[in-house]
C-alpha cells in the first residue's frame, strides 16, 4: 500500500556541510523511494553539494537571507509538491538505515493519522548527556497521539519535530500551512492545529535519524527563549497545557541516570544546562515584559524582533 503513494522530501539548507552529504547518501539508498527531493537553500553562494546533482529526483531553488522564514520557506517549498505525503527534513539529520521514509509513511495507512515524526538519537560517545536526555522525547515505543491524551500528556500530546517529519498533504493544505513569520517552532504549532481539528499524530520509532547538537548553556538559553516565545505568540492549545513540568521530570530522571552509573562528573553540566534551559523559558514566556534590547540579547534569532 505505502509503495504507491506519491511522496516528497524538502530540505531546507543553509551552510550545509558533510551532513547533508550524509544525509543525501541515505536517501538514494531508501527502500521507498520519494517522487521529489526539493532542496530550499539560503544563499546559493555557500551551496557546494556534488551529491545533490546525482539525485535523479532533486530538485533545488535558491534563496536570499532575507527571504528566510521557519514556515514560509517549508510553505514555499510545500507549494512546488504535489505528493499525497510530504517530508520534513532538516540538512543534519542522517537517516539512520534504509527503512526511514517506509516506516515513517506507515503510520498513515490509519486515515486519521495527519503527521508523523520520527526517532532522533544522538552518539554516545559525543555527548553522552544528549544521547540519554533523546530518550525522553525518542523513547523506542511508537505511539499515536489525539485531542483526547492532552490531560494526560499535555504539551507532549502536539510535540512534533521538522528534523524528520511527514504530513498528509490534503490535511496541511486545509489548515493553510505553517504559520508565517514565527521566530521557531513551526512544526509544533502546525501540530497543535491538527490535534484542535480533531486529527491524529504519530510517533514513528522505527524511523530513525541520527541528529543532536552539542548545545553550550548560553545557547540552551538562548534557544528556548524563543521557544517560549513561539507559544506565547501562537496561543491556542498552547495557553492551555504546561510545560515545566515535563522539564523537570527530565533532569531528575537523567541525574538518576548518571549518579547510579557513577558518572557525577556530568552532573554540573547536567544541572547548568537545564538551568539555562529553565531561565531562558520563564523569560521568554514573559517576553512582553522586557525592555527590546534584553530581548535582542537573549534571542537566538534577533532577525525576527527587527
Amino acid at each position: 500500500m505505502s509503495e504507491t503513494r506519491k511522496i516528497d522530501v524538502i530540505i531546507p539548507t543553509y551552510h550545509p556541510d558533510e551532513k547533508l552529504e550524509k544525509c543525501l547518501r541515505m536517501l538514494k539508498r531508501q527502500t521507498v523511494q520519494p517522487q521529489k527531493i526539493l532542496l530550499i537553500n539560503t544563499e546559493e553562494e555557500f551551496f557546494h553539494s556534488k551529491v545533490f546533482s546525482t539525485l535523479k529526483q532533486g530538485e533545488i531553488i535558491h534563496i536570499t537571507k532575507p527571504e528566510f522564514d521557519h514556515g514560509g520557506t517549508r510553505n514555499q517549498a510545500a507549494a512546488m509538491c504535489d505528493g499525497e505525503i510530504m517530508i520534513l527534513l532538516t540538512q543534519d539529520a542522517i537517516p539512520a538505515d534504509e527503512h526511514l521514509i517506509e516506516n515513517l509513511i506507515k503510520p498513515f495507512e490509519d486515515e486519521e493519522v495527519c503527521a508523523a515524526y520520527g526517532r532522533q538519537m544522538a552518539d554516545k560517545k559525543d555527548n553522552p548527556v544528549e544521547a540519554y536526555t533523546r530518550i525522553f522525547n525518542y523513547p523506542k515505543e511508537s505511539r499515536i497521539k489525539s485531542k483526547e491524551d492532552l490531560p494526560k500528556l499535555g504539551i507532549k500530546t502536539f510535540f512534533c519535530s521538522n528534523v524528520c517529519a511527514a504530513y498528509r498533504k490534503s490535511e496541511y493544505n486545509a489548515l493553510g500551512g505553517f504559520p508565517l513569520h514565527t521566530i521557531f517552532n513551526e512544526d509544533m504549532i502546525f501540530a497543535s492545529h491538527l490535534i484542535e481539528a480533531g486529527k491524529k499524530i504519530a510517533y514513528a520509532a522505527d524511523a530513525k535519524v541520527w541528529h543532536w547538537h552539542n548545545y553550550t548553556a548560553k545557547d540552551q538559553l538562548k534557544r528556548n527563549f524563543d521557544l517560549a516565545v513561539s507559544q506565547v505568540d501562537a496561543g491556542g492549545l498552547f495557553t492551555q497545557v504546561k510545560s515545566e513540568s515535563e522539564g523537570i521530570r527530565l533532569v531528575k530522571m537523567t541525574l538518576r541516570h548518571f549518579i547510579k552509573k557513577g558518572q557525577f562528573y556530568y552532573i554540573p553540566k547536567i544541572i547548568t544546562q537545564n538551568g539555562a534551559k529553565y531561565i531562558g523559558y520563564r523569560l521568554g514566556k514573559n517576553y512582553k515584559k522586557l525592555p527590546k534590547k534584553w530581548i535582542l540579547k537573549i534571542s537566538l534569532n534577533p532577525w525576527y524582533w527587527k
